[in-house]
């Protein structure tokens, strides 16, 4: 083995395969999306170079703005709906149901294989007003709660989008962060329980602690795919009502696709880029300073 790494004509081999289509499939298009930020125009429309006036106009236009902060917003939120949702399924696996866990599993990871789609119509047909009361409205109105038009206003919209994502994927986050659990010692458990340590302190000074990093690979995997979150939203609620509910993501798509200007739409996913790699690296570096003061 020690023969075929130090030839370097065999790591060619073996390597270069991969890092070709690697570079076809996401290097090429990445600086072929960095290119068309000093354009405007389409395909069909033809392009026209702009300088930097793309990006002049993504400091100044208020739709990036709300449309960031729905990003961000949703993305915070989401990340600690998943992470504790997940978490808590996760200690429930291995602390209470222990062997009888695999069907429970399989139950909770069921939506995430779930369309998107299926999954948005059936929280749609779940919460609606009109033609006739959803479930939840009928819910509601057992206890003497008048209905909620609940894709009608911006708050209630962004409630169900949150909920409907987080029973989607806790299922994904509770057995990544189970797979974790499940390397911790038993020896140092049994100890810990010997001297007295009860559930909670147990958890806390622990589980916890032995289980950050695939807490910090829950982390990066949830934040990153709620800051580019697309599917769920342009599902659900299109955006709406008005575009409260419009992600970076989508305001890219439409800008792109419905506007027919790929210049502005590859500005607006540049910027969603650089985002995405500063919160990874701050929750990286953020880590480090955790572990280092421990």
């Amino acid at each position: 083995m020690n023969n075929v790494f130090g030839n370097k004509r065999a790591v060619l081999v073996f390597v270069g395969p991969a890092l070709l289509i690697y570079a076809l499939i996401m290097l090429v298009p990445v600086i072929w999306s960095l290119g068309y930020t000093f354009f405007t125009g389409s395909v069909i429309t033809g392009f026209e170079f702009a300088g930097l006036e793309n990006f002049e106009r993504l400091f100044t236009d208020p739709k990036v703005g709300e449309a960031l902060l729905f990003t961000m917003k949703y993305a915070v939120i989401l990340t600690i709906g998943q992470i504790l949702v997940g978490y808590a399924l996760a200690l429930l696996y291995v602390f209470w149901l222990k062997k009888a866990s695999s069907v429970v599993r399989t139950l909770v990871f069921f939506p995430i294989v779930l369309p998107t789609v299926a999954v948005a119509l059936l929280f749609q047909k779940m919460f609606e007003i009109a033609p006739q009361n959803g479930l939840v409205n009928e819910a509601l109105n057992l206890v003497g709660i008048a209905s909620v038009d609940w894709f009608g206003t911006a708050d209630t919209a962004f409630l169900v989008l949150v909920i409907m994502d987080i029973w989607r994927s806790m299922g994904f986050y509770a057995v990544l962060l189970y797979a974790g659990l499940l390397d911790i010692p038993e020896e140092i458990m049994e100890s810990a329980r010997l001297d007295g340590a009860g559930s909670l302190a147990l958890i806390r000074r622990i589980i916890l602690p032995l289980s950050l990093p695939v807490l910090l690979s829950s982390i990066i995997f949830s934040i990153n795919g709620t800051l580019k979150v697309f599917d769920s939203v342009l599902a659900l609620t299109n955006g709406g009502p008005g575009s409260s509910t419009t992600p970076l993501t989508l305001y890219m798509f439409r800008t792109a696709f419905n506007y027919g200007n790929y210049g502005y739409g590859s500005t607006i996913a540049l910027l969603l880029t650089v985002i995405c790699l500063l919160v990874t690296i701050f929750i990286f570096r953020s880590s480090r300073r955790d572990l280092t003061k421990n």
